[in-house]
Formats: structure tokens, sequence, C-alpha cells
């Protein structure tokens, strides 16, 4: 006597088409505001998602349109293809003004990082105020990093993800060399720190070098 082999019912939890994963996770970034993680995106699609695949079908599908799928540091976002960024000019110009201290120690912290203040102050020759570092602290460009295992512990800066966010970085290492910065006129050619004259006595540094940098605009 033959046994009837039931049908399993399907799973309550089989996951969706990787079609409709892909919606899900355009429509979560066309929402979000800040960048995501695959493990948040995860978190709030159904039981059993991949987000990973899900995400390559998606950025595939975006190459050359006007809006693109980035990748930012472990996070992902929609943003505005560099090429057309022009369009865009009149919304979302912003001038920042740095003083010329505020603009080295950026860039020394983006090339160098981790690193601390006493180490800034080495490769820049002079000292760096508390307002040069508390201006990028609250512009969200640099945080704290860990503490280095030297005496004393001292603490550490590198950029943060709006800093590479706002420059169009993936991560630290696409940042461009100095051969780039200096044909792009963003570095000047300057003395070496030993013959570069020191801030006068109680002048703040920020003040003494006062300006505006092309490098760090929108």
């Amino acid at each position: 006597m033959s046994e009837e082999i039931e049908e399993q019912p399907e799973s309550l939890f089989e996951a969706p088409p990787i079609a409709e994963q892909e919606r899900m996770i355009e429509a979560v970034l066309f929402a979000t505001e800040e960048p995501i993680t695959l493990k948040e995106l995860e978190a709030r699609m159904p039981h059993g998602c991949d987000a990973a695949e899900a995400m390559v079908h998606l950025r595939k599908r975006y190459e050359g349109r006007g809006v693109r799928v980035v990748k930012v540091d472990d996070r992902y976002a929609m943003r505005t293809a560099p090429d057309l960024g022009f369009l865009m000019q009149k919304e979302t110009v912003e001038v920042r003004k740095l003083s010329r201290a505020a603009i080295e120690t950026l860039a020394i912290i983006a090339y160098h990082q981790p690193v601390t203040r006493a180490e800034i102050e080495e490769i820049r020759g002079v000292s760096v105020s508390r307002g040069t570092v508390d201006q990028l602290l609250e512009l969200e460009w640099i945080r704290f990093g860990r503490r280095k295992m030297t005496p004393g512990r001292p603490v550490t800066f590198v950029v943060t993800q709006s800093f590479l966010d706002h420059f169009g970085l993936e991560n630290a290492r696409d940042l461009p060399g100095l051969k780039e910065l200096r044909s792009a006129g963003l570095l000047e050619n300057r003395p070496p720190p030993s013959a570069m004259p020191s801030p006068s006595e109680g002048e703040d540094e920020d003040e003494s070098a006062e300006g505006q940098s092309e490098l760090f605009e929108d």
C-alpha cells in the first residue's frame, strides 16, 4: 500500500524574491537621510532577506543614472551623480570659511589618522589651538579615536563618515595625492615649517592665518 506524500506548506518566513528585496532597499535608501549599513537594512526587511545580494543588484541598476548608490565606509546612501552636481549648485552650495590652521589640521588628520595633537603639531611645526580642533569637531568632520598605547595614553583624531560623505569618498584611501592637489591648485608650495614665522605671542593661530579653501567647499 503506497503512502501518500503530503506536500509541505510553504514557509511563512520564506524570503521575498530578490527583485522585491531590491525594491525594499531602494525605498529605505531614498527615505533615509544618513548612510545606512547592510545590517541595519536587513533588520528592517522580512526574515531571510539578503541585503548584500540585493544591494549588488541595486547598485548595478543605478550605474550611469542621475542618482547612484554610493558606499561610504561600511554604509550606503543615494547621491546625485558627481558630473551632475552643477545642477544643484543653487540648492546645495554652502560657503565654509576655515582658517589656514584648520585646513592644515584637517588635512593632516585625514592623511595620517589616527594622529595625536602632538603629532599634528610636529608635522605643522606650530602649536594647534583648542579652537581649531573644536571647530572641526563641531563640523563633525573629525572625531576622537582610540588612545595610543604610549606614555600618557594620548587621544587620537580620525575623520568621520560625514567628512567622507561630504567629499564623495568611500574611505580615506581615496583621498587625492599631493601631486593631484598641487595640479588642481588646492595646495600651496609653502616653505618648510622651520622657515615659517610662528604666530606672534598671544595671537591665536586661527586668526593669524584666516582664509578660505576651495578644497573644503561643497
